[in-house]
């Protein structure tokens, strides 16, 4: 019979350091639909090798079509829902998306502001839905007190332009670097601005969509995306949450943004509709079996695509 090898405390604890993921906390609303929200936060996160910690900042009433209601969460319960872990887990970044109320906002930036190393990638949705009155105030207190903190701040290029020059009345569109400059004014880094319309006079323009992470100094990256027919619902949470969890887990910034919005295209591509609404990105589309030789997307024997080909797939929504 053979005698274990006695292990030391400290080993124990340094294997566990290890292997063990790193840790987003994400601030959201809970979405029943499950499309975006804490829903899609917690999944994308796990799809992406973090571990997320979710912390819950309102209810939303809500399918896959539209939003009908909701009810913010007292701040003081989302404070302690998250000293509590903070407390006793070690968190690599953060990921803000509806804060629920201008209150909210406040209670979860005191909380961002006691951990000024950490990264923050802060989402900004479409609020067309709330009353008029809340909206505004929750817009103030983002632009007062979130936006400081934010590293890189996430949303469609029209929410984005409408949250940060709402005085704009140019036929032309804001470029991503005006909208970076309008941020910066704030103290945010940098702005990742989707769903860009491209200038018409391109060839095929009307065919894609550019996504562009810009500072103030101008544009720094991007992906253009092939429309598709279908409407989506959770694509702003899946790429702020993966963009989160990448650097939480040490990617460059540049790097990280090329392979959130890879995973972003991909998601969409093989999104699903589970109701009668919008379709939901599958963040787990790299979990679907293979396609069998012979099917559309399959590949053809003795057709090896070049190193750095993207990718070839149909478009397809099941």
């Amino acid at each position: 019979m053979s005698t274990p090898t006695p292990t030391t405390d400290g080993a124990d604890e340094a294997l566990q350091e290890q292997s063990a993921p790193a840790c987003v906390m994400s601030f959201n609303a809970s979405d029943p639909s499950g499309a975006g929200g804490l829903a899609g936060d917690v999944s994308t996160i796990a799809a992406m090798g973090a571990h997320a910690l979710p912390i819950v900042t309102s209810i939303v009433m809500r399918d896959t079509a539209e939003v009908f209601d909701h009810h913010a969460l007292d701040a003081d319960v989302m404070v302690e829902q998250a000293r509590s872990v903070l407390e006793d887990v070690t968190i690599a970044a953060w990921k803000v998306g509806f804060l629920g109320s201008a209150e909210g906002v406040g209670a979860v930036a005191e909380i961002l502001s006691d951990y000024p190393d950490v990264p923050l990638v802060a989402y900004m949705p479409n609020l067309s839905w709330l009353e008029e009155d809340a909206q505004q105030a929750y817009l103030e207190a983002f632009r007062e007190l979130v936006l400081p903190q934010t590293e890189v701040l996430v949303g469609s290029h029209q929410t984005l332009t409408d949250f940060l020059l709402p005085d704009w009345d140019s036929e032309r569109p804001a470029s991503p670097r005006e909208l970076a400059v309008a941020a910066g004014e704030h103290g945010t880094r940098f702005v990742l601005v989707t769903s860009v319309v491209l200038p018409s006079g391109k060839k095929g323009s009307d065919q894609f969509l550019d996504n562009v992470l810009a500072s103030p100094q101008g544009a720094i990256t991007g992906e253009k995306f092939e429309r598709f027919d279908a409407a989506f619902v959770g694509a702003g949470d899946t790429l702020s949450a993966a963009l989160a969890a990448l650097l939480a887990s040490g990617a460059e910034l540049h790097a990280a943004v090329g392979e959130a919005l890879t995973f972003l295209d991909e998601a969409l591509d093989a999104g699903f509709r589970p109701g009668m609404g919008n379709v939901v990105p599958d963040r787990f589309f790299w979990a679907l079996p293979p396609a069998e030789e012979g099917e559309d997307g399959g590949a053809t024997p003795g057709d090896e695509p070049a190193a750095d080909d993207p990718p070839k797939g149909p478009r397809h929504v099941h």
